[in-house]
């Protein structure tokens, strides 16, 4: 696996942004609440080149249930890595990025949503010690940044899954890459 660096993202950052992933109007949209304090966009690079993202939202939540039942939660979203660049564990390490960071702003949990149908989200949240929060599924609006600028809110239902952050971290479980030392 090459190198990848995960770092927030910048305005001078955009034209590369939107040229490698798309989706301008959503990097447009969350750069100015990243500007505002409401959240931090993180971004992997390879080379001078975006390969995925995550957004911290330090906002209150939007949905009111998530909000009165983790107030002053932050939440994880929109993870996403560029299809040709899936499989070499960037999301794994966007989270880990992401998480360390919420852990540093003094945060004790996390919170995400996951679409009721993507299963293998869920499980690979459980398995970074996200659980199921004891109660229904969330309807919530998700965001879809349409290329004119315009912002489409449509309907969704999500479950929310919670973590600890100050749990001891769990030990890597990655396979080496064909022909890569395993370190001890």
């Amino acid at each position: 696996m090459s190198y990848v660096r995960i770092r927030a993202a910048a305005e001078k950052d955009l034209p590369l942004l939107a040229g490698a992933l798309g989706e301008e109007p959503y990097f447009v949209t969350h750069l100015a609440r990243q500007r505002a304090g409401h959240g931090v966009l993180l971004v992997a690079w390879r080379a001078f080149t975006p390969v995925g993202h995550v957004y911290l939202w330090l906002a209150p939540a939007e949905e009111p249930e998530v909000r009165d039942r983790l107030p002053g939660v932050p939440l994880i979203v929109h993870l996403r890595v560029a299809p040709q660049h899936r499989g070499r564990r960037i999301g794994s390490r966007l989270m880990d990025v992401a998480e360390r960071r919420l852990s540093e702003l003094g945060h004790a949990r996390v919170a995400l949503g996951v679409d009721l149908d993507n299963h293998r989200a869920r499980a690979l949240y459980r398995r970074r010690g996200y659980r199921d929060w004891p109660y229904p599924p969330v309807p919530t609006t998700r965001e879809v940044f349409r290329p004119d600028g315009r912002v489409e809110a449509l309907a969704d239902v999500c479950h929310i899954l919670v973590k600890d952050l100050r749990e001891a971290p769990r030990p890597c479980t990655r396979r080496p890459a064909p022909g890569e030392a395993r370190r001890l």
